[in-house]
């Protein structure tokens, strides 16, 4: 995507930098992505306790050894992932993810265990923190969901990282519009949403809360915004000036698009419910986005 101010330059903002992500509506913005020490807490420490970051397989299971990776392999950063890596084979799958990963260090990603290096994964994305979802643990190597892409898992071998529990959880479904918060598996609150209009809707699959940023114009409700990991699903839909954005959860300055297709991938919700959702659910929840869940949450 574009990096800048508006997409066009480039520019510190306090300690981060500029970044363009994909709005709902037609006009297109860009704003700088802030860490979670904001004025909005986004999580308690007994929600983020660190746990164990390595889980060894069984001592007759060898664990396969990681090929050296080059120097010159892409970082995955806020433009979209390099291609290359496999597909996330539970992409559907609501059951929630309880474990986050922080890299401490570059970290080598591969597309399978013992497999090969396609891309380095960073501490931080546009100098935010990255926290990413564990999906998958096959014979001592981690699997995550991969920033700046739909669908996708980065393999990672041991060491390099922390872990953190996760809590919160976010299932979007787009047939009846509906947007969902949990916790530790359990339905808290239930909003109707506004999705992506027909050729640009909103991509179906895993992601994560991948930061926060401040509203860059009065017609987001002056709340602040999520940007979400996943990217659309096919680029050239959207408008030129939206190249490269990211998905989006956001308000709006009115509610009279709810339970339509009205935005270019992302979901709207109320001021209300996004200002409730940036106080309990931190960076690094995963989000689900699926036609429609088998039976309506409790909350619905």
């Amino acid at each position: 995507m574009q990096i800048g101010d508006w997409g066009r330059r480039r520019r510190g903002v306090a300690a981060a930098v500029g970044v363009a992500v994909l709005l709902g509506g037609s006009a297109y913005a860009g704003w700088a992505l802030t860490p979670s020490a904001g004025p909005a807490p986004v999580a308690r420490p007994s929600d983020r306790a660190e746990i164990p970051s390595t889980t060894l397989p069984p001592l007759d299971e060898p664990v396969p050894t990681a090929a050296p990776a080059p120097d010159d392999l892409p970082e995955i950063a806020y433009d979209p992932a390099p291609a290359g890596f496999p597909d996330d084979p539970d992409t559907l799958d609501t059951t929630p993810l309880t474990e986050g990963l922080r890299p401490t260090r570059r970290l080598a990603a591969y597309d399978g265990p013992g497999g090969r290096p396609v891309a380095f994964l960073m501490p931080t994305i546009s100098e935010v923190p990255l926290t990413v979802p564990i999906a998958r643990r096959e014979q001592g190597w981690t699997a995550v969901l991969l920033p700046s892409a739909n669908r996708k898992l980065a393999w990672l071998p041991p060491g390099g990282y922390r872990t953190v529990a996760l809590r919160d959880q976010i299932v979007v479904e787009r047939v009846p519009y509906r947007l969902t918060w949990y916790r530790d598996g359990v339905a808290r609150r239930t909003w109707q949403v506004s999705l992506g209009q027909r050729g640009q809707e909103t991509p179906l699959g895993r992601t994560f809360v991948l930061g926060r940023t401040p509203p860059p114009e009065s017609v987001y409700g002056g709340v602040d915004i999520y940007a979400l990991g996943s990217v659309p699903d096919d680029p050239a839909s959207v408008p030129d000036g939206l190249r490269g954005a990211h998905i989006g959860i956001h308000t709006w300055h009115h509610d009279g698009e709810l339970g339509q297709q009205t935005t270019n991938g992302c979901i709207r919700l109320t001021p209300s419910g996004q200002r409730l959702l940036l106080t309990e659910v931190p960076e690094g929840s995963p989000v689900v986005v699926v036609d429609a869940l088998p039976a309506p949450p409790s909350t619905a």
